[in-house]
């Protein structure tokens, strides 16, 4: 699935990149904030990110036994909120970037469950994994940051088993102009600011709003979820669509 086109350009934020380029530059940016990156989501987000990662959760529904895959799963909270969920249940988180999952490892509730969750350095355009292994595939915050999301829906439905579930958590796009007006406008005057202050980093975080402005919207992202080959897609909008989340079947 990974045939980068150097010929190809894409963005990374604002600015225009060669496909081949923005892998490194998107594990350049979490490389930079790993070691603060779960501080400054409770600062962006004033704790919410937690919230929507419950109902993640809510919706997902765990079950015993199940086998997770976990992409751009970074420091593991969505992983941990899982297993926690479901006795009896694996995960494996997998990130493009080896001090993302390392700052997941030091994590307390690592220690808890090292028998139950395994990380792995690798690519959601090229998983390096048998076709039908897993039962759930969830993404939070991530897919925005993969070159081509098309190959990293194809991968997501490769890689599971029929009647497995993808759920995607992404931030997207509010409904109501005068909304994502005021929403805009804190994105882009306050958060990199905060990136400067808590993480000496404004340029990772200019880009992390910079990326949210380019992901589709919720109807267009169904449709790329339909066109990979799931079925019964839906989504539900969180915070007044701030974020969102996806969901669809291997069917």
């Amino acid at each position: 699935m990974n045939d980068t086109n150097p010929d190809r350009t894409t963005h990374f934020g604002n600015r225009d990149v060669p496909e081949a380029d923005k892998a490194g530059l998107v594990q350049g940016v979490f490389t930079s904030v790993a070691s603060r990156y779960d501080v400054m989501n409770d600062v962006m987000s004033v704790g919410v990110h937690r919230l929507w990662k419950d109902a993640m959760m809510d919706w997902l529904a765990p079950r015993p036994g199940q086998r997770l895959l976990d992409v751009a799963g970074g420091t593991g909270d969505i992983a941990f909120r899982f297993l926690k969920r479901a006795p009896r249940a694996e995960a494996m988180v997998l990130d493009l970037t080896a001090s993302m999952l390392e700052a997941g490892r030091t994590r307390a509730e690592a220690e808890a469950m090292a028998g139950r969750i395994d990380w792995i350095v690798g690519d959601a355009m090229a998983l390096p994994f048998e076709d039908n292994s897993f039962d759930v595939y969830t993404i939070s915050f991530g897919i925005r940051n993969v070159t081509r999301i098309a190959d990293a829906l194809s991968e997501a439905y490769r890689v599971l088993r029929p009647g497995g579930r993808l759920m995607v958590l992404e931030f997207s796009q509010i409904p109501n102009d005068a909304l994502q007006w005021a929403y805009d406008k804190y994105s882009y005057n306050v958060i990199p600011r905060m990136g400067e202050v808590i993480a000496n980093d404004r340029d990772s975080y200019q880009y992390l709003v910079e990326s949210i402005r380019k992901f589709p919207d919720q109807e267009t992202f169904a449709a790329m979820i339909r066109e990979a080959g799931f079925g019964q897609v839906k989504y539900r909008n969180l915070s007044f669509g701030i974020a969102a989340l996806h969901s669809g079947w291997k069917l």
